[in-house]
């Protein structure tokens, strides 16, 4: 037998049969929530929007979406994203998100690592002291500012698509906890927002299991007793999560954010597209003023923050142009084999 070391060249050297799929992925975080950034293997996802794409893998290649977001390759909470062609002139390019229940409108720790991404393997020239970046999301375009030091991307921000307070102080009973007051906001996706203690749910590490049960029923007796309306698209018009706030555990940190999305899936970061509702919400209200910041922390302790540039109109909604900041970091990159034999091929999860 070969020594070890000649043993292990062997297999890092070995090619898989012709027929196999091959799709290469570069893994990064923002503020611990997971991004697996698709390079290469994929179809083409036709459509002349990001929206038509999302509807065509969709419809086409969803055994693809749960082959890498799912075990073996991935886990419950992976979260994946779709790097295409711009749509839109003037744009940069288009993304589609992933996830273990299908396809977000919008995710704000995936604008940040994409960014960072982009701007340190050299894909996208950095400019000094600022590179600007037009992405194409499903839910409208949104503008990614990264802070450039001496080739690092120290900082980055985005400015949301339009988001607006949709109901404010609204009552729903949800059954074992009984009456529970919302505020429904739009970030690119719509949230629940609701006060943690009032629901009796501590939000820590130690209670991710009642995070997701009570964050689930909350979701499930708002879409049942209201109409979750987005004003111009109806593929966007449905209730993607519940998020729980309240103070801060970090002291210097305004508040804390903790998001169950998807099918249970809990954001480890502050989750950016729901800051981007939050600050909405505290602007309808008045809590907020233009230009003031608001830093909310995760459930790990990791820190975005929020502020509202500009008021706007949407359809009918008063609206704002929020703006979010937070960095991501690169883990690292892998190919992953689909072997058409493979009886677990699609992917599985387990809960």
């Amino acid at each position: 037998m070969k020594d070890i070391q000649q043993t292990l060249q062997s297999i890092e050297q070995w090619t898989p049969p012709e027929d196999w799929m091959k799709i290469s992925v570069l893994d990064a975080h923002t503020g611990g929530e997971p991004l697996r950034i698709v390079l290469s293997g994929l179809p083409e996802m036709k459509g002349n929007t990001v929206l038509e794409r999302r509807q065509f893998m969709k419809q086409h290649f969803d055994n693809l979406r749960t082959s890498l977001m799912f075990e073996p390759r991935g886990h419950a909470d992976q979260y994946g994203a779709v790097v295409m062609p711009p749509c839109t002139e003037g744009t940069d390019f288009s993304v589609l998100f992933l996830h273990n229940e299908g396809y977000s409108t919008m995710c704000g720790h995936a604008i940040i690592a994409l960014t960072k991404v982009m701007l340190e393997t050299g894909a996208v020239e950095m400019e000094y002291p600022e590179t600007v970046l037009r992405i194409e999301v499903p839910s409208g375009i949104v503008t990614s500012y990264a802070e450039c030091k001496e080739g690092r991307v120290e900082n980055v921000k985005f400015h949301n698509v339009p988001s607006f307070a949709s109901m404010l102080d609204e009552k729903v009973v949800v059954p074992g906890i009984g009456t529970v007051t919302f505020d429904l906001g739009f970030g690119g996706a719509f949230y629940a927002y609701v006060d943690a203690e009032s629901c009796g749910v501590k939000m820590i590490p130690e209670d991710y299991r009642n995070i997701i049960e009570v964050g689930g029923a909350v979701k499930k007796a708002v879409m049942e007793n209201f109409k979750i309306e987005h004003p111009f698209e109806k593929d966007l018009s449905f209730l993607y999560g519940t998020i729980f706030t309240g103070p801060a555990i970090t002291p210097g940190i305004d508040s804390r954010n903790v998001c169950i999305f998807a099918e249970g899936e809990v954001d480890r970061s502050s989750t950016g597209s729901g800051v981007a509702g939050r600050m909405a919400i505290h602007y309808a209200k008045g809590d907020l003023k233009i230009g003031q910041k608001m830093t909310i922390e995760s459930i790990l302790g990791s820190v975005f923050t929020g502020s509202v540039v500009s008021e706007t109109t949407f359809g009918p909604h008063k609206a704002v142009i929020p703006q979010v900041e937070g960095n991501a970091w690169i883990n690292g990159m892998a190919q992953f084999f689909i072997d058409p034999n493979d009886p677990l091929k699609d992917g599985f999860i387990l809960r």
